[in-house]
């Protein structure tokens, strides 16, 4: 069993910052590609940003250069710097991971969501 734990959401005013962290634990055997998602109110959840096992980055160009994801594979544990946040970056954030577990007959590779944090830019 897999969880994903996000922690580091909000409220924050117009031009400030948050980070997020989100913690997998379980029977893990590796952890490919990580990524933040985000949901606000009567829209799709989007690709906020992700990294490859590697540290190969990629994000949404509305948050360019102003959010930087990164991650810790000793912990487990992937970041969302979010810097400049504007109101349209309210959202719930959500934490997504691509794991790989032992199992009793082998490994399984399947894709892990967190329960998501809210994140609040208002003034």
């Amino acid at each position: 069993q897999v969880q994903l734990v996000e922690s580091g959401g909000g409220l924050v005013q117009p031009g400030g910052s948050l980070r997020l962290s989100c913690a997998a634990s379980g029977s893990i055997f590796s952890i490919n590609a990580m990524g933040w998602y985000r949901q606000a109110p009567g829209k799709q959840r989007e690709l906020v940003a992700s990294i490859t096992g590697i540290g190969t980055t990629n994000y949404a160009d509305s948050v360019k250069g102003r959010f930087a994801i990164s991650r810790d594979n000793a912990k487990n544990t992937v970041y969302l710097q979010m810097n400049s946040l504007k109101p349209e970056d309210t959202a719930v954030y959500y934490c997504n991971a691509r794991i790989t577990t032992a199992q009793a007959l082998g490994v399984l590779t399947a894709e892990y969501w967190g329960q998501g944090t809210q994140v609040t830019v208002s003034s």
